[in-house]
């Protein structure tokens, strides 16, 4: 009797077994998600949860969508479409070049990428043709808008997609670019690493984000400008102080030029460089993937 009652144990630990490494093959052994809160990272000068963040920074994007760019003119004074307008300059797309913008919802990147290459690049077969890659859906619903507005109804596409979880195949893109987005980022690492995954052999990232404040003279001024006045004015013209102390805050948080051109090495990327813009209030980043 004991052992029947033996054979029977073990006839059931193996199936428990054969049963549980099907499902590990499906998907339980993948985590979840990528983001935790037992993971602390920061929102602005506060300690959260890396989960936390992800939906503190979807609610700041949310809340600044409608006057995300009437706020860029008036914090920067204009300055933001000259930065932008070089940043296009530099990475000097071809007529068959396939961008990834990333956090690039409301078009301004890819509005001057579509401008650069013409209307000949965008109409060729296998021509040039940008991606907008946006987490927030109230920031890409401002962008398609404005595509519409303006005419841009070729050569460009709109995905909702997280940086650190690209939802494309890997050598997909010529270039990648990221403006004013890649401190929002959780895990700024991760999102370097996808930015790799998804370029080709040769292919250009680019990044421009503010930065640290080159002459230690100007830092007082800009301190003051930034906390004084920016999140003021966000009440204004936005009803909204704490979406831009956060912003604001997040510039401080965000690696200098040095160390985030070490991350980029770090990633695999190669010729790594940067520019500053306004004495280093912003900086454009660029790597090439070998």
């Amino acid at each position: 009797m004991n052992y029947l009652i033996f054979r029977k144990m073990k006839s059931l630990r193996t199936c428990l077994r054969i049963h549980q490494s099907a499902l590990n093959s499906c998907c339980l052994v993948k985590p979840c998600s990528t983001y935790s809160n037992e993971k602390q990272t920061h929102f602005g000068f506060k300690d959260v949860g890396e989960k936390e963040k992800k939906e503190a920074v979807l609610n700041v994007f949310h809340s600044v969508a409608d006057t995300y760019d009437l706020m860029n003119d008036a914090m920067s004074l204009g300055i933001h479409r000259v930065w932008k307008d070089e940043f296009m300059k530099t990475l000097a797309p071809g007529p068959r070049t396939k961008l990834l913008d990333v956090a690039g919802g409301t078009g301004d990147i890819s509005f001057r990428f579509l401008d650069y290459v013409g209307k000949d690049a965008l109409n060729a077969e296998n021509g040039a043709h940008v991606t907008v890659c946006d987490i927030n859906k109230s920031m890409l619903g401002v962008g398609e808008a404005r595509a519409h507005k303006l005419g841009h109804s070729s050569g460009i596409s709109w995905v909702e997609g997280d940086a650190q979880e690209l939802p494309f195949p890997d050598k997909s893109f010529d270039c990648y670019t990221i403006a004013f987005g890649i401190r929002n980022v959780v895990r700024i690492d991760l999102a370097l690493t996808e930015a790799f995954r998804v370029l080709k052999p040769g292919g250009r990232f680019m990044c421009l984000e503010f930065s640290k404040v080159t002459p230690p003279e100007l830092e007082s001024l800009y301190d003051f400008y930034s906390f004084q006045v920016i999140p003021p004015m966000g009440k204004l013209l936005a009803g909204d102080w704490d979406s831009y102390q956060y912003l604001v805050e997040s510039i401080r948080k965000f690696p200098d030029q040095e160390k985030f051109a070490g991350m980029l090495k770090n990633a695999g990327f190669r010729f790594v460089k940067y520019e500053n813009y306004s004495f280093g209030v912003a900086a454009v980043h660029s790597g090439y993937k070998l």
